[in-house]
């Protein structure tokens, strides 16, 4: 009877219990995600994907951050941010990238190697944690936050670390929204070339818009086609990102231990959902949804990377790895400003 006594209470109702908190834990950040995405409509310079980091530190810092809506939200992020960069390949049809000529496809390929390439360079010797260096590099060179958020798996970024590399992307795609249209009409570049060097060298999709309307005429078309071309490199990133990076210490936002993938689910679907994108068999109700679904769902995992985060943790903020920042900035749009005056 002693037995069954200690044995009666079951393990089935913590089971029962945590699987409405399974979905429900998703609800938080992705309303959050949602009202981040109408703000930057009025703040475009931050940036949905920036706006929500901001907002997740913010609870994070606050008497909310023990609630227990909260407390799965490592989890919670990790699936977003994989699940928002699988339907970034929606937004990726390869018939426009080649649109933008030999030339052009030139431009991307070698900006984004030398971006990265010269960034985990310098990086080495600055005594910055590799990680941190390698999320910098492929969000200099790739797409700003959903490029970091992808290859924070590759190389078991520490949560700070992201949110370091996150912070100065966009701080530095947003000095180029004011500089590059400023720079291209002081050098009387054409519209195509001055397009083309926005969507060579800008890091976040926002950023890239938001300089092209500034340059005016077809310029947003052809500079988002160049940007996009930048992010069908994300899946060979991840592989070099993964074979040359030590891992961080401290918590991580991927697993915890062993080699990571060669090739992680998640940008297996990225090249299957591009694939599907640049077939035309997909309705244009799904196409159309593609890029507010993408943002919301990689908003919503910035969400709960801010939620990972203290104050104290993230202060003082490097000297080196803003110069760090300041200089992948200063490649990527050299770089891409030599090719354009050449080949464009």
């Amino acid at each position: 009877m002693t037995l069954l006594r200690a044995t009666a209470p079951s393990p089935r109702p913590p089971q029962h219990q945590a699987r409405p908190g399974r979905v429900t834990a998703y609800g938080p950040p992705l309303v959050t995600a949602a009202v981040c995405v109408l703000l930057s409509r009025w703040v475009p310079l931050l940036g949905p994907l920036l706006l929500a980091l901001l907002v997740g530190a913010v609870v994070a810092n606050s008497r909310l951050a023990g609630h227990r809506a909260l407390r799965d939200h490592a989890r919670v992020t990790r699936a977003l941010l994989r699940v928002g960069v699988v339907a970034l390949g929606l937004r990726l049809p390869l018939s426009d990238i080649a649109g933008i000529g030999f030339g052009g496809v030139l431009v991307v390929v070698v900006t984004v190697t030398t971006t990265y390439t010269v960034t985990r360079l310098v990086g080495s010797r600055t005594g910055l944690p590799p990680g941190f260096v390698t999320l910098l590099a492929a969000g200099s060179s790739i797409c700003g936050a959903a490029a970091i958020a992808a290859v924070s798996d590759a190389v078991r970024a520490r949560e700070r670390d992201v949110a370091h590399a996150v912070a100065l992307v966009t701080l530095q795609g947003t000095a180029l929204i004011v500089l590059l249209p400023w720079a291209a009409q002081q050098l009387g570049l054409s519209g195509e070339q001055s397009a083309t060097w926005v969507g060579a060298s800008i890091h976040e999709v926002a950023q890239v818009a938001a300089a092209a309307s500034v340059v005016g005429g077809g310029a947003i078309a052809v500079a988002m086609t160049v940007k996009l071309g930048r992010v069908t490199l994300l899946a060979p990133t991840y592989l070099v990102a993964g074979r040359g990076s030590g891992p961080s210490t401290g918590p991580s936002t991927g697993p915890a231990s062993g080699r990571p993938p060669l090739l992680p689910w998640f940008l297996v679907g990225f090249v299957v959902m591009l694939a599907l994108r640049s077939s035309g068999w997909l309705p244009g109700a799904v196409v159309g949804a593609a890029e507010p679904g993408s943002t919301l769902l990689l908003a919503a995992g910035m969400v709960g990377l801010g939620l990972g985060l203290r104050l104290r943790d993230l202060r003082p903020l490097p000297l080196p790895a803003l110069a760090l920042a300041s200089l992948s900035t200063v490649v990527a749009a050299g770089t891409s400003l030599v090719l354009v005056l050449v080949l464009v």
